[in-house]
């Protein structure tokens, strides 16, 4: 009888995190996951957005293979009847349980998050989502506002609670039945922070004095920017605190000292975040099953507090695809835990002093479309096969690949990323690359070009990310049949990670990196 499975995703979390070596956040639980975990540095999604980016590593498909880059359609009639992760346990013996925002709820999910085909039963949503928008944000003039920046009393809310802290009683509620009726489990448990609005218990503001908190290293927008990489953040826009902020459209820096408000608050839903994961993982101890059930931890992509004068994700930056990810895996990550034992005791950010070191860590470049067959492979089961080049009418297979190999390093130590291929994965010159990509309206900023819908789509970023470049071509794209044509070029990104590790001095236009794009093509 094989493991069970915890799979925790987190709406919109970049990897602000004690154990990804953040020095202000405090995330006491999360990091006492990851000194039990095997946690991975240089993970990445697919695409920066909520729907895509769920939709892709859910099946196990890239975005160009979902054709889902909006959130307008449903993969089984408009692409092909992919199987899910969820759904492969499920055939598999499985009790395949859903908490929160795990499929992106909507049309791209069937209206149903893909309930019957992946769950075993209809998935819980919190009854305190539907006011995520509402006016519950009490500003200076003691008036309720929809803001971006949103502490709260929780008390005071409609129903006297949160969407996460539902979630979180929901899923203890779930991992205790399946504990009585001894069956095995696929629970995924979504949280929405920190997600916007910024909303949040306000005690957790008292962890982060205004005073601690800075801008962004580079808070501008790049010189050498191609306007097509830029978006332009209508979402925070449109959020009553930043419209009354009259900023100018595309490019109009926030005031400083609302930048530090937003990062502030950010951080605040972090910590809020980590006590909603330690309560769950504690339960998880006194139900007794750490010692048989997998959790995995990530999110569905970053997001941008700032740098290069942007907000939000919408983008093929570092700060808007690389996402936590981490899996405990007990006798492997760990060494066997005997029945009983506590692996996670709750921790209160508010008291908890000092840090921890991940269990394992590894540099290597992965990706989230590859976490369908390594937890299928952790947990025992069939690895999915490997999808050929078309797709479309393959029920199973995956494009991402298992990276459970990774795991087999001795004991605390760090992994270099530079290791060879085994041709299964995507490399060029034997390395592992992670592939992103970003659909846009235009080649300048517009109203949409954050979101725009499949039939307003002109160009493609492909972005690919190595060790150390990230490599981006905006590219000529027709929404009609799919299909981008990389001859027709409108603009390129180069970074080199060792100079500039925060991505703000584009060389792609510098002749003197021929070198790097023959190595490239060859």
């Amino acid at each position: 009888d094989g493991m069970n499975v915890l799979f925790i995703i987190v709406d919109d979390l970049r990897p602000v995190l004690g154990c990804y070596g953040d020095k202000l956040v405090k995330s006491p639980n999360t990091d006492q996951l990851a000194s039990q975990s095997m946690v991975f540095s240089n993970a990445y999604a697919q695409q920066a957005l909520c729907a895509p980016s769920r939709v892709s590593f859910l099946t196990g498909r890239r975005p160009d293979t979902t054709r889902l880059y909006d959130f307008y359609s449903y993969w089984r009639v408009h692409a092909g009847n992919y199987s899910t992760m969820p759904q492969y346990f499920k055939e598999n013996g499985y009790v395949t349980l859903s908490v929160g925002k795990v499929f992106h709820p909507g049309v791209s999910s069937n209206y149903s998050d893909d309930y019957p085909y992946s769950w075993s039963i209809p998935p819980f949503h919190p009854s305190a989502e539907k006011h995520e928008n509402d006016k519950t944000c009490r500003g200076k003039d003691g008036k309720l506002h929809a803001n971006l920046v949103c502490p709260v009393n929780v008390t005071e809310m409609p129903g006297g609670t949160l969407p996460d802290i539902q979630s979180t009683e929901e899923a203890i509620h779930l991992l205790n039945v399946m504990k009585t009726t001894r069956q095995k489990f696929f629970l995924a448990v979504g949280y929405h922070k920190p997600h916007i609005p910024l909303r949040y218990p306000q005690e957790f503001l008292k962890l982060y004095p205004l005073e601690n908190i800075t801008l962004a290293p580079d808070p501008w927008v790049p010189k050498k920017l191609p306007s097509v990489a830029y978006n332009p953040w209508m979402d925070i826009r449109q959020r009553d605190d930043v419209e009354a902020l009259n900023v100018s459209f595309p490019y109009g820096p926030l005031p400083d000292d609302f930048q530090r408000q937003i990062r502030q608050s950010y951080y605040a839903a972090v910590s809020y975040l980590d006590v909603q994961v330690g309560l769950l993982l504690s339960a998880l101890d006194d139900a007794g099953l750490s010692n048989n059930t997998i959790v995995v931890f990530t999110a569905d992509h970053g997001w941008s507090l700032g740098e290069h004068g942007e907000w939000a994700k919408y983008s093929n930056f570092d700060v808007a695809t690389r996402v936590p990810l981490m899996f405990y895996v007990p006798g492997m990550t760990t060494s066997p835990v005997s029945h009983g034992t506590r692996v996670f005791p709750y921790l209160d950010p508010f008291s908890h002093i000092g840090g921890s070191v991940p269990q394992g860590q590894s540099k290597n470049v992965v990706e989230l479309v590859s976490l369908f067959p390594t937890l299928a492979e952790l947990a025992g089961l069939q690895v999915p096969p490997a999808c050929p080049e078309m797709s479309f009418g393959v029920v199973l297979c995956t494009e991402g690949r298992s990276i459970a190999h990774y795991f087999n390093i001795s004991e605390g130590k760090v992994e270099q990323g530079k290791e060879g291929c085994d041709g299964t994965e995507r490399c060029f010159n034997e390395e592992p690359v992670a592939l992103s990509q970003y659909p846009r309206p235009a080649d300048t900023p517009q109203w949409n070009s954050d979101k725009p819908r499949l039939k307003d789509i002109r160009i493609m970023g492909y972005s690919m990310r190595a060790i150390d470049y990230r490599y981006t071509l905006w590219v000529q794209f027709d929404p009609s049949n799919f299909s981008a044509n990389f001859k027709n070029v409108h603009a390129g990104e180069l970074y080199m990670m060792d100079n500039d590790p925060n991505q703000d001095y584009n060389i792609y236009n510098n002749t003197s990196h021929d070198w790097f794009f023959k190595k490239i093509i060859d």
